[in-house]
């Protein structure tokens, strides 16, 4: 792929801050969900609730995420153009935590432990990786398993992106007001105007694409939710403005311009932690690292396949995986989720085509100094979702492309490759998991997983007649 600014380049100040602002864009949104989605299943266990000061913080998520992001970049030599976000991954594990917990704050300590234990995961393996090499990795997973294993990631995504195209930001009851076929309009516009601009525009309209149609969309949704309001048809109503009115309930003071996050390590009780929990929370999540350091190695020859460029040689995987199991652990200390790579921001480099890791580390600064920014934090949350969707239709879309792309180096006149590509998209596809206690092996990972059973099984497989 030709790329407009390639990984060691470095865009003009201000064109720099535009583009970091694209890929926080990108990534933001499912950043900030996932504590909000912790905070709703972990309410119910603590009969004092869990309130601002011991939840865990979306705006403290962002900071984190910033945080994990530099580690990353400092251990990767600024050789990876990729931002870290939450890990949904690690969902039922972070849910666990606070389950086993005694109160909201030991819970949040047992949100920091976890990360720790899935942190000291990568540390080991990257240290093995260190001794024995990459090329064991690329022996159990060749192109043939990894293609298809990232185009899964895409299309495994597939089905939130046409959720949230649906849905708008008007809710009563967590049901939305508007009619569905109003919300895909909006989504439309939105991908329409992104790929407009992805297509057709100048050099900056090509660079920030999800910048104009974020904001065709979001502006297209204020119109017709200010023609609902004024001839009363909630139908048309996609745009909620609660966020905004949030800021000013208590009045207008400095918290409605600023507001320092809830840091984790300010919201920390250890005092009732025993052994037995700290046990039950290596057992939430140590396993589940393992599975994400498959999805790690997939979204890394991913972003490889972008920018041309190796990046389980160089800088190596045992960098990439000490940046992103060190970066979950500083991430979690403030506040933040165990991170992964995101495919959201991998996506955002292969249609801008702006590899630029610099863009990448003004983003993570972006992120922390945003976390303390309230409107801003009140208007991510104020787009609706159908406009995240109609952005998300093409996110997700070239992540799937990017591993047909791989797909298309492998001879699938073999029968041997026919089947191992075939596994992997049916069983990603198919949505298979399994569950074993709190753990849950992703549709991906098991995807991941038979791919490489099948490989092993056929890889001395002669060719078939005429398949030569």
């Amino acid at each position: 792929m030709k790329l407009i600014y390639q990984v060691e380049d470095k865009p003009k100040f201000g064109a720099l801050l535009v583009f970091a602002l694209q890929q926080i864009l990108a990534i933001m949104t499912a950043t900030i969900v996932v504590p909000v989605i912790i905070n709703g299943n972990s309410a119910a266990n603590f009969a004092e609730g869990i309130g601002a000061a011991s939840a865990m913080d979306p705006a403290a998520a962002m900071f984190g995420a910033g945080v994990g992001t530099l580690v990353y970049v400092l251990f990767t030599a600024k050789k990876s153009p990729v931002f870290l976000g939450s890990s949904f991954a690690f969902l039922g594990s972070m849910t666990a935590a606070f389950a086993g917990a005694v109160s909201a704050k030991a819970g949040n300590a047992g949100i920091l432990l976890g990360a720790i234990f899935a942190g000291l995961v990568y540390v080991v393996i990257a240290l093995l990786v260190k001794v024995v090499g990459v090329e064991w990795i690329n022996k159990l997973m060749p192109v043939v398993v990894i293609g298809p294993t990232v185009s899964i990631i895409g299309l495994s995504l597939a089905g939130n992106a046409v959720g949230d195209l649906t849905t708008g930001g008007v809710k009563v009851d967590g049901v939305s007001l508007a009619d569905p076929a109003v919300a895909v309009l909006a989504g439309i516009v939105t991908l329409g105007v992104t790929m407009l601009c992805s297509t057709y525009g100048k050099k900056t309209a090509r660079l920030i694409p999800f910048i104009f149609g974020i904001l065709a969309g979001y502006a297209f949704c204020f119109v017709l939710t200010l023609i609902g309001d004024a001839a009363g048809i909630d139908a048309i109503k996609l745009l909620s403005l609660e966020s905004f009115k949030s800021l000013t309930e208590n009045g207008v003071t400095l918290n409605t311009f600023v507001r320092v996050p809830d840091f984790t390590f300010l919201a920390l009780d250890f005092s009732a932690i025993d052994g037995a929990y700290i046990g039950s929370v290596a057992a939430a999540y140590v396993p589940v690292a393992f599975v994400v350091f498959a999805e790690h190695i997939a979204d890394h020859k991913n972003i490889s396949s972008i920018i041309e460029r190796d990046l389980l040689e160089k800088p190596g995987l045992h960098r990439t995986l000490l940046g992103d199991g060190i970066g979950s652990m500083a991430g979690a200390f403030f506040g933040g989720c165990p991170n992964t790579t995101y495919g959201e921001s991998i996506g955002c480099v292969a249609i801008t085509k702006n590899a630029s890791v610099y863009t990448i580390i003004t983003a993570a600064v972006g992120a922390i100094l945003i976390s303390f920014v309230s409107p801003f934090i009140a208007f991510v949350n104020s787009i609706p979702p159908c406009v995240m969707g109609g952005v998300c239709m093409a996110l997700y879309g070239f992540i799937a492309v990017s591993g047909l792309k791989m797909v298309q180096q492998v001879d699938l006149g073999q029968n041997k490759n026919l089947f191992v590509v075939s596994v992997i998209l049916i069983a990603g596809i198919g949505g298979l998991s399994l569950t074993f206690g709190k753990v849950t092996i992703t549709s991906i990972a098991c995807a991941l997983i038979l791919g490489i059973l099948a490989n092993l099984l056929l890889k001395g497989a002669p060719e078939s007649d005429g398949e030569k």
